[in-house]
């Protein structure tokens, strides 16, 4: 199967309508969160993505909520939003979790370590990932420090997942990196095709 994966819209529409010219060459859908900008303009950025008919499975970023991602995409008819779920899709399972580590910003959807591990623990072995936040150590260097969750790099470690879909640390937009057998994937606004499996 191939899928569209994209992350940090940040309600840029242009970059919005590019997504949805290219999905109709992919038999699936990944958004890993931030469509919205500090929770401003999240329903016009969804009512632009709502014209891709193909599945689409969304994570909230730090920028909304999965309560404000969900009635957003209440109109996408193929659209299903997940926070600590698990679907199945072409004989493939995916979670979906929200959110990223703790941020000192008031108006940001954060996850302490604890809240992360609690959800992360519904997530089947060898199921593919989809978050906003990145694990400790892979794409969430940001300066000289990292910004990801210790959680979710202990969950990848033991779940392997196939393929982990994240976001939220711009400088790392287009890139991937592996924890094991694991492939990292922060495909940054413009999106990445990959074939799954590989």
């Amino acid at each position: 199967m191939k899928i569209l994966a994209f992350n940090d819209v940040h309600t840029d529409l242009a970059a919005v309508r590019a997504l949805v010219e290219r999905a109709a060459e992919v038999d699936l859908v990944i958004g890993a969160g931030d469509f919205s900008a500090q929770h401003r303009n999240l329903d016009q950025t969804l009512s632009v993505l709502s014209a891709i008919d193909k599945p689409a499975l969304l994570v909230a970023g730090n920028n909304e909520t999965d309560a404000e991602l969900r009635e957003a995409a209440r109109g996408w008819k193929s659209a299903t939003v997940l926070h600590g779920e698990t679907v199945e899709i072409n004989g493939e399972r995916f979670f979906g979790l929200g959110g990223a580590a703790v941020t000192p910003w008031d108006w940001s959807f954060d996850l302490t370590e604890d809240e992360f591990e609690t959800a992360l623990q519904k997530c089947p072995p060898g199921t593919v990932m989809i978050l906003h936040g990145p694990p400790f150590g892979c794409l969430d260097k940001f300066g000289d420090r990292n910004l990801g969750s210790p959680a979710v790099r202990n969950a990848v470690e033991r779940l392997q997942p196939p393929l982990v879909f994240c976001g939220h640390i711009h400088e790392h937009f287009g890139t991937t990196a592996t924890i094991g057998d694991s492939r990292i994937i922060n495909a940054g606004p413009k999106g990445t095709v990959i074939s799954f499996p590989a």
